[in-house]
């Protein structure tokens, strides 16, 4: 099979401009609100730590290693549940924690300990959503174009020898299905994600500044919440194109929220 080159142009430069978009926007922002690069790394490491290594050792487990727990998600309605809840409570305990040290480690009378200014937030969601951006994004996109490049030369079979029938034939089966429009469908997602995790990390941040007990609870659930219509399209109950419509829609409104109450320090106002 060949993959078009039309298409390898527009997923090389979808994967370039969801690459370069974080670093754009923290470059951006830094000096408008004082950004800490400590923040950010705080939330690469904990999208890292909690999203890629403790999320998937508990699917491992739920999912494959326990027969109970796997036969009662073999179910559409346990899978949705448990497929929405798990990504919330992974990530956002992890975000708490971060957030809660962040907090607690601001020196007096400093822009970190600046209650006015949602900075720390903005950076650390850069953190947290960049991480996502490269780790679920950029390296996976970059594994499909190489894979395409492989297939134009005739090259892909040779490089994918230790991979079994069922799994070689899911890959050219994906690569059969790329396209310009799916460069343009996962640059939104993409693009809706970094915005949820921007925004929540602002509702986060605030949380915790206030000391409010229910900010954990409220986070796991709008997290959840967000997860909902990817688990119904994993569970074959939703379009992909109707999931990709709710979280647009869902971004925009992120957006204009963020714009409207993000706060910056009260120095540089």
């Amino acid at each position: 099979m060949v993959v078009a080159p039309l298409t390898l142009i527009c997923l090389s430069l979808a994967t370039l401009f969801v690459a370069a978009l974080p670093v754009i926007l923290y470059r951006r922002w830094t000096r408008t609100f004082v950004f800490n690069r400590r923040d950010t790394i705080a939330g690469i490491a904990v999208f890292a730590l909690f999203a890629m290594v403790v999320e998937r050792a508990v699917n491992d487990y739920v999912l494959g290693m326990n027969a109970t727990t796997a036969g009662w998600l073999t179910h559409p309605l346990t899978f949705v549940i448990y497929g929405a809840l798990i990504a919330g409570v992974c990530e956002e305990v992890g975000r708490f924690i971060a957030m809660r040290m962040m907090w607690q480690r601001a020196a007096p009378g400093t822009a970190a300990a600046d209650p006015s200014s949602d900075g720390r937030a903005l950076a650390y969601g850069i953190g947290h959503g960049g991480a996502e951006a490269w780790l679920v994004g950029v390296l996976v996109q970059f594994q499909w174009i190489v894979f395409a490049v492989l297939a134009n030369r005739g090259q892909l079979d040779e490089h994918l020898t230790n991979l079994p029938s069922d799994s070689m034939v899911r890959v050219h089966l994906v690569l059969a299905t790329l396209s310009p429009l799916m460069s343009g469908v996962f640059v939104l997602e993409r693009l809706a994600a970094l915005a949820f995790q921007i925004g929540l990390s602002v509702l986060m941040w605030r949380g915790v500044r206030a000391g409010w007990r229910g900010t954990l609870p409220l986070a796991i659930a709008i997290h959840a919440l967000i997860e909902l219509p990817a688990t119904l399209f994993q569970a074959r109950m939703l379009s992909l194109f109707a999931v990709d419509g709710i979280y647009v829609l869902l971004a925009l409104v992120v957006t204009a929220v963020l714009v409207r109450q993000v706060r910056r320090p009260a120095r540089t106002a």
